[in-house]
């Protein structure tokens, strides 16, 4: 079987921090992978993937979540980042997992799509359960760079990593 993930960059939060950017990403690959373990250093929190420092209102995106019990449904248009986790980035020792896919990342004709599944452990404040999400970025420019913030801060010893996806 090829291997067709390659690690690009990896970053661990030292101290509390706002926002973790990779920038200076290579067009030589298919698709981007990036993935989050940490926990927020704070309250009501969302992941929210931004590119190239983009921040207007021209991101959309929709999830649905769900806990065993219940379900919801969201879909939001015209807003400056794509958010992954609403609310579910888990604060103190909890820890949540994230995984986000970025399709055609590279292509110049065509806008920008991203895949993210999220697990949110049973000791989070806010929400327990997992939520899937599709978001857009309507541009056509390459990504180069990405931002994955939040509405308060990192948690030191948080971990994003970075990979480029190789055609099989």
């Amino acid at each position: 079987m090829a291997i067709t993930y390659e690690p690009l960059a990896t970053t661990t939060v030292s101290t509390a921090t706002a926002s973790v950017t990779f920038s200076s990403i290579s067009g030589s690959y298919t698709d981007l992978c990036v993935v989050f373990a940490g926990t927020a250093s704070g309250g009501n929190v969302n992941l929210v993937l931004t590119f190239n420092s983009d921040t207007g209102s021209n991101y959309s995106w929709t999830d649905i979540e769900g806990n065993g019990s219940t379900a919801a449904s969201y879909r939001l248009s015209n807003q400056t980042g794509i958010r992954f986790a609403y609310n579910n980035v888990a604060t103190g020792t909890s820890q949540c997992n994230t995984i986000m896919h970025i399709m055609n990342y590279s292509n110049t004709t065509t806008y920008k799509t991203a895949l993210g599944r999220v697990n949110t452990p049973t000791n989070a404040t806010i929400y327990v359960g997992t939520t899937a999400g599709v978001g857009l970025w309507r541009n056509t420019a390459a990504i180069t760079s990405l931002t994955c913030s939040n509405g308060d801060n990192w948690a030191s010893g948080s971990t994003f990593s970075l990979y480029g996806i190789k055609s099989a």
